[in-house]
């Protein structure tokens, strides 16, 4: 009760003394509970989403695939009679044929892409009694011939689209021009899907290209009739036939989700990595807290172990304090975490991806994770200190209050530190020299591990040194006040370098991934300009095959002296070997050698177009002891199976077309029906030598009824390249933002505490004769070195991160280093007024001290 009471009293008497540990803990508590409520949400909204559009029954090719993009820009489809076969099985109340394709782009009579700019798909189809289930019309009716067309409110409202509005949906089989007749609304949330529904026999024709199929096949159950029962009977109608795939409602939803099940979990896999970090740079901060106010309460602990309290009561003492801040920052921590949800739910709803708070889920497992992580990392992290105030002897007492007894870190620590970095280096050193990416990513992992281990162990010897090169260049050019401030920064090195640390972490990231960021950009630019002979490339931005009408539009553009199609074709290759493999074989015009030049190990690459003829990468070729002039059989899966030569080996080590096996169109034509041929997935455009301009602006003007598509000269498409790059950096950044601002309060932390600390000595420069001007600037100039030191630590160990992991990317193709000056420069004198801004309150509450009471204070 005693150690209670103690606690208790300390926990509050130093309230404001850790309230920036504690919020410290809230933030790290607070990303973590905010990711698993928001991910938890998301999958919430489409399990919701998929029971309600999923039939008691459905019935669909075999081989469908939720995620699949069809090659040829048509579903798989089975035949219309296999209706009329499940409306005699047992237990059905209605049938009908489903049609839903993803291979379409909706645009408006201005020619404005309807699509979503979130990733998720566009969806045309026909209107079913089923769709009742998950939407009603809510204005207007379904589409009752070619010319009327159906949209969801939600696209509606986006694109203030109203009825009699015109809109134009694009197929492979052509466009449909329709009006829209009618709006329906989602029953439940509609995370951001475009949806159009046509006519059934429009949806036949040209989503499809047959007037006698559909997508699927959806099937209500009669009242008493469960849905297995029904699964069973209709299975039963169809005598088992192996050509079709029967689910429950249950299981048509759960493959649904198992289709976003991958991208739902990478988000949140990597959400709950950032706030890890944001865990391990508060417990910097938490320590120092700690690590300050055992220093600070030496007398009095001094005391107790006089009066007779033991060391195990006192390190209790310690450790209670740290359950007592763990407890309160994970309470408001689980708190502010659904609010951080409902924030990016907000943030993502005004990208276009719509998320109802309706949907909102707190599992039980939320907050018990937030309040265990939270009071966990914290008694961790105060263990240390909690140990070193049980070591306090009852002699502290006679000492002054606030002296440091750790003011120098020890030679063990510094030589422990030394071989962790030494060993860290030895493994980013092993992964410049790896011959295969495996073996690189091991070595780089334990480098990054180890060095970071190390910089922090060392921290304080690096602090000695540091902080005197950057006070020659920074702190002595401001006179006395400035050699002040470096002896304070150098006062306690462990101190100095546990705050450093907290902002290496940080910025070491922010290094490293820039590195890497840069040397890709660095990397394919140069392999473009190498490699690349065409003057323009069109693809779509969303990954939608190129329909054959604006293909058509493309080769009848003036300027241009030839265009190349570029086809993926899946098959099945049985190598001389005897084995089997899966892969996409690229079916591209003759042409395709002058667009794209590829270095060849052996044979003629020219002569992979010739009949009956292919490459293949050399990579393939040294696994499957393959030479030129071996034959490989290879079996489309939309088609039949080809016995063809192979003309050429190409060299993998290029990040463009890597592994690519080559093959002339017209050889896949001999051997893949015209109706299951695939779709281009890329064009390239050569121009008339002198027309370039011409050719561009021309290409451009074909395409101009087709926005899902990009025509792109060699500098449009570096530029795209870079920017998408450089999106995902921001992205990474605004999460490691977290950390940083963890770090800059443990900053505005060490600063607040050492001031209370050295109120004495403070009150007795005042009284000889420094201002409070001076004052304030001595101990912003403190921070700006504190923070100075963390940043070139950082910087320098993210950088070293960031070359080794290029020199392993340089085995598959990134052979470009490109270090980027201006990112690190920029991020270094940031830190100096990340710096400033940290001193800002210290500073100021040390200036407003009397002078008299702080000469008299005991500390």
């Amino acid at each position: 009760m005693t150690v209670w009471k103690t606690s208790m009293r300390n926990f509050f008497a130093h309230k404001g003394r850790m309230a920036l540990s504690a919020v410290a803990v809230l933030l790290s508590v607070a990303f973590v509970c905010g990711t698993l409520v928001f991910t938890d949400t998301m999958n919430t909204t489409f399990d919701k989403l998929f029971a309600a559009t999923s039939a008691d029954v459905t019935v669909s090719p075999k081989t469908a695939k939720v995620d699949d993009t069809p090659e040829n820009g048509k579903p798989q489809s089975l035949p219309a009679s296999v209706v009329a076969q499940v409306e005699k099985a047992d237990g059905v109340k209605k049938a009908e044929g489903a049609i839903s394709s993803s291979a379409v782009t909706v645009v408006d009579s201005h020619n404005k892409n309807m699509g979503s700019d979130t990733g998720a798909p566009t969806l045309a189809g026909n209107w079913t009694t089923n769709d009742l289930r998950s939407m009603e019309i809510t204005s207007g009716h379904a589409p009752r011939g070619p010319t009327e067309v159906m949209v969801d409110a939600d696209t509606a409202d986006k694109h203030d689209l109203k009825i009699g509005d015109e809109l134009r949906t694009i197929a492979v089989t052509g466009d449909v021009r329709a009006r829209i007749s009618g709006i329906a609304t989602f029953k439940v949330t509609n995370p951001g899907a475009a949806i159009v529904y046509l006519d059934t026999a429009t949806a036949q024709r040209m989503l499809l290209g047959s007037p006698d199929v559909f997508t699927q096949i959806s099937i209500t159950a009669e009242p008493g009739v469960s849905d297995t029962q029904l699964k069973q009977s209709v299975a039963a109608a169809l005598d088992g036939s192996a050509a079709y795939k029967v689910q429950t409602q249950k299981e048509a939803a759960e493959a649904n989700k198992d289709s976003m099940g991958d991208f739902l979990d990478v988000m949140k896999y990597a959400m709950l990595g950032f706030a890890g970090i944001a865990f391990l740079v508060g417990i910097f901060l938490i320590v120092n807290t700690f690590s300050m106010l055992v220093a600070q309460r030496t007398r009095e602990i001094g005391l107790m172990r006089a009066i007779g309290s033991s060391r195990k009561q006192v390190n209790r003492s310690v450790l209670l304090e740290a359950v007592l801040l763990g407890i309160v920052g994970s309470i408001l921590g689980v708190a502010a975490g659904v609010g951080l949800a409902v924030g990016l739910m907000k943030l993502m709803g005004a990208i276009g991806m719509e998320l109802s708070t309706g949907d909102l889920t707190v599992a039980w497992t939320t907050p018990v994770i937030g309040l265990a992580l939270g009071i966990i990392v914290t008694v961790l992290a105060a263990y240390i200190p909690a140990r070193r105030a049980g070591k306090v002897s009852p002699m502290a007492a006679l000492r002054d209050a606030g002296t440091p007894a750790d003011a120098k870190s020890g030679w063990i620590r510094a030589g422990i530190g030394l071989v962790l970095t030494g060993a860290g280096a030895a493994a980013l050193w092993a992964t410049t020299q790896a011959d295969e990416a495996g073996d690189g990513s091991a070595f780089l992992g334990l480098g990054v591990v180890l060095t970071l281990i190390g910089f922090i162990v060392i921290g304080p010897l690096l602090a000695g040194v540091v902080v005197r090169a950057l006070s020659v260049v920074v702190l002595r050019l401001f006179g006395p006040v400035g050699r002040l401030a470096e002896r304070n920064a150098l006062r306690n090195p462990r101190r100095t370098g546990a705050t450093g640390a907290a902002l290496m972490i940080g910025l070491a990231l922010v290094a490293c991934l820039s590195v890497v960021g840069s040397s890709m950009v660095a990397s394919a630019t140069d392999e473009l300009d190498r490699s690349v002979g065409a003057d323009f490339i069109v693809q779509s931005s969303t990954g939608q095959l190129i329909v054959p009408q604006a293909a058509k539009a493309l080769e009848t553009a003036p300027g241009i002296e030839h265009i190349t199609n570029y086809k993926a074709l899946g098959a099945k290759l049985t190598n001389p070997d005897g084995s089997t493999t899966d892969e996409d074989v690229t079916a591209a015009d003759p042409t395709y050698p002058q667009d794209l030049q590829r270095e060849t190990v052996a044979g003629d690459l020219t002569a992979a177009y010739g009949d009956n003829a292919m490459s293949v990468g050399d990579d393939y070729a040294t696994e499957h002891g393959i030479e030129v002039g071996d034959t490989i059989t290879v079996a489309f899966k939309a088609g039949d199976t080809a016995k063809l030569k192979v003309a050429a080996i190409t060299s993998d080590d290029t990040t463009v077309d890597q592994g690519a096996m080559y093959m002339n169109t017209a050889t896949a034509e001999r051997y893949v029906p015209a109706d299951k041929m695939p779709k281009n997935v890329i064009m390239f455009a050569k121009a008339q030598d002198g027309k370039e301009k011409e050719a561009y602006a021309a290409l451009k003007s074909s395409l101009a009824e087709y926005p899902q598509y990009k025509v792109q000269n060699q500098a449009d498409f570096k530029q795209d390249l870079k920017d998408q790059i450089s999106q995902l950096l921001n992205i990474v950044y605004g999460l490691l933002a977290l950390a940083i601002i963890v770090a800059v309060l443990g900053v505005v932390n060490t600063l607040a505490l050492s001031v209370v600390e050295r109120t004495r000595e403070i009150g007795l420069m005042r009284a000889i004769g420094l201002s409070r001007r001076q004052l304030r600037r001595m101990i912003r100039l403190e921070s700006v070195v504190i923070a100075l030191f963390g940043a070139l630590l950082g910087l320098g160990l993210g950088m070293g991160w960031g070359t080794s992991a290029q020199k392993l990317l340089a085995l598959e193709g990134l052979g470009v280093l490109e270090i980027p000056w201006p990112t690190i420069i920029t991020v270094f004198v940031a830190s100096a007024f990340v710096g400033l801004f940290a001193a800002l309150v210290p500073a100021f509450r040390a200036g407003r001290m009397n002078v008299l009471n702080a000469i008299a204070t005991d500390g």
